[in-house]
C-alpha cells in the first residue's frame, strides 16, 4: 500500500508525541513493505518545498512564512502556497491512503483537495483540536478545564485572552463567527474521513459527546518505539527514592504543583526536572524558586539520554492540569518498570490503575501529590508492589498491525 502520512509538525524542528509516533509508525510500514511518505508544514521565511529520504520513508517539507499562533490559525481558512505543495506530493507519491496526524496551521482546502482524488483517509484525534481552536481544552483566561463551545462566545474569550486582548464585548460575537466557521470546516472533514482512531477509551468517549459520529470512532492504543529492555532497578544504599518528571515545562504541565509537593521531602527521596528550558523561560524561572536543595533540572534529553533517564529513577510523576490524550511517557515509564503518580484525569485514569502500576492524584492538589510522595518514601513494601503490577506495553510492531488493518477496512469501504 502506498501511504502518506500529513502532519503539522516534524523532526527535525519539532520532537513530541505526535511527530515521534508518525516516525515510528512511518518506520514500522516501511519495514512491513508499504511504500510511506510524509508531508508536513515548516515554519520558515518564503515560500518552498523539500524532498528528503528518512531510511525508507519520503519525508516532502513545504513551507510559506513563518508560522505565528495568529497565522498557524488563519491557515485553516486557506493558504494557497502549501496547497499547490501538496498537490505536488500527492501527484509524486500517489498514495492509496491519507493518514491525517495533524492539521493545525494547514489549510482545510488540503481535505478537498484529497477528496476530489477519491482518495480515502483516516485521522487520529491526538488532542481536542477539531473541537477547541486551543487543542488543550484549558482556557486561557481562567486556566480551567473546558467541556467545549458554548455558542463558541467562550471559544472566543479564549481567543482573545490569548492574544492578550481584553474579552472587548463588542468583538465577541465576530470572533465566535469566526470560530464557529473554522468548526464547520473542520467538522466536515471529521465526516468525510473513513475513520476517526482515538489514542484511548477517553478521547473517544469525549468526541462521541461532542456530536462525532461514534461509527466513525475506533481506538487503537499506540505503540512504543523502545529498544530492548531490561530491568534496570537498582535500589539505592540510602534508601532514597528518586522521582522524575520528563516532558515540556508549561504551567498545564503542572510541573509548580510537582516542585511545591516536594518542598518539604528534604529527606527520603529527590526529583529529577528534564525538559526544554528554552520554550517558557519565565515559567522554568518560577519553577527553580520553588525548588528544593533535593531538585536537579537536567534539560531537554535526547531519546538515549531519555531511557537512560528512566533507568535511573524509581517513579514517574504526571501531574497534568489538562486532559491528556495519551502520555508516551507512562508508555515509557512502564516499558522500564517505573511506576506512575498522575493526576486523576482524563485518559491517565484509563492507563494508570491506582495501586496496582502507580496512584492517582487529583489534579492541582498539592497536598494529595505530596501525600503519595511520602507514602512511597515511607513505605519500603509499595514501590516493589507497584512495580510488579506493571503490565507489558503495546510495542509499535503491535500497532503497525493494527493501523494495517483499520487501513484495509477503509480502503475496503471506498471502493
Amino acid at each position: 500500500m502506498r501511504i502518506l502520512h500529513l502532519v503539522h509538525q516534524y523532526a527535525p524542528e519539532h520532537i513530541g508525541g505526535t511527530e515521534l509516533y508518525t516516525q515510528w509508525l512511518s518506520r514500522g510500514q516501511s519495514q512491513r513493505g508499504h511504500q510511506v511518505t510524509i508531508f508536513y508544514r515548516r515554519s520558515a521565511e518564503g515560500a518552498g518545498i523539500e524532498h528528503r529520504m528518512e531510511e525508507d520513508t519520503h519525508v516532502w517539507a513545504a513551507w510559506a512564512g513563518a508560522l505565528s499562533p495568529t497565522r498557524r490559525f488563519r491557515a485553516t481558512f486557506g493558504d494557497p502556497a502549501i496547497v499547490r505543495a501538496f498537490e505536488r506530493v500527492l501527484e509524486e507519491a500517489t498514495p492509496d491512503l491519507i493518514h491525517i496526524q495533524h492539521l493545525m496551521g494547514l489549510p482545510a482546502r488540503l481535505a478537498p483537495v484529497i477528496q476530489q482524488r477519491r482518495i480515502p483517509f483516516v485521522i487520529t484525534l491526538w488532542d481536542f483540536w477539531w473541537v477547541c481552536a486551543n487543542a488543550q481544552l484549558l482556557t486561557n483566561y481562567s486556566q480551567e478545564i473546558c467541556d467545549g463551545p458554548r455558542a463558541y462566545l467562550n471559544c472566543a474569550s479564549c481567543a482573545l485572552a490569548r492574544a492578550n486582548a481584553s474579552p472587548f464585548w463588542p468583538a465577541l460575537p465576530g470572533a465566535a463567527a469566526l470560530l464557529a466557521q473554522r468548526n464547520q470546516l473542520l467538522r466536515q472533514i471529521m465526516d468525510a474521513a473513513g475513520k476517526l482512531i482515538a489514542p484511548t477509551e477517553f478521547v473517544r468517549r469525549w468526541y462521541a459527546q461532542h456530536k462525532t459520529p461514534e461509527e466513525k470512532i475506533v481506538v487503537a492504543l499506540p505503540g512504543l518505539d523502545s529498544p530492548a529492555l531490561s530491568s534496570q532497578y537498582r535500589q539505592r544504599p540510602d534508601g532514597a527514592v528518586r522521582f522524575a518528571y520528563i516532558g515540556g515545562l508549561s504551567w498545564q504541565k503542572g510541573v509548580h504543583v510537582l516542585l511545591e509537593a516536594f518542598q518539604d521531602m528534604e529527606s527520603g527521596g529527590e526529583l529529577w526536572i528534564a525538559g526544554d528550558e528554552a520554550v517558557d523561560p519565565a515559567y522554568v524561572s518560577h519553577l527553580r524558586t520553588l525548588a528544593s536543595p533535593n531538585v536537579r533540572f537536567l534539560g531537554r534529553l535526547t531519546r538515549a539520554e531519555v531511557w537512560k533517564t528512566l533507568g535511573q529513577v524509581d517513579v514517574v510523576v504526571v501531574p497534568s492540569q489538562w486532559y491528556e490524550t495519551f502520555s508516551f511517557l507512562v508508555s515509557e515509564a512502564f516499558a522500564t518498570g517505573v511506576p506512575v503518580i498522575a493526576s486523576s484525569l482524563g485518559p491517565l485514569v484509563d492507563r494508570i490503575r491506582h495501586g496496582v502500576d502507580g496512584l492517582l492524584v487529583p489534579a492541582g492538589d498539592v497536598q494529595a501529590l505530596q501525600s503519595a510522595l511520602l507514602e512511597l518514601t515511607e513505605d519500603p513494601r509499595l514501590l516493589p508492589r507497584l512495580r510488579a503490577g506493571i503490565c507489558p506495553v503495546p510495542t509499535i510492531e503491535d500497532h503497525v498491525h493494527d493501523i494495517e488493518a483499520i487501513y484495509q477496512a477503509v480502503v475496503a469501504g471506498s471502493t
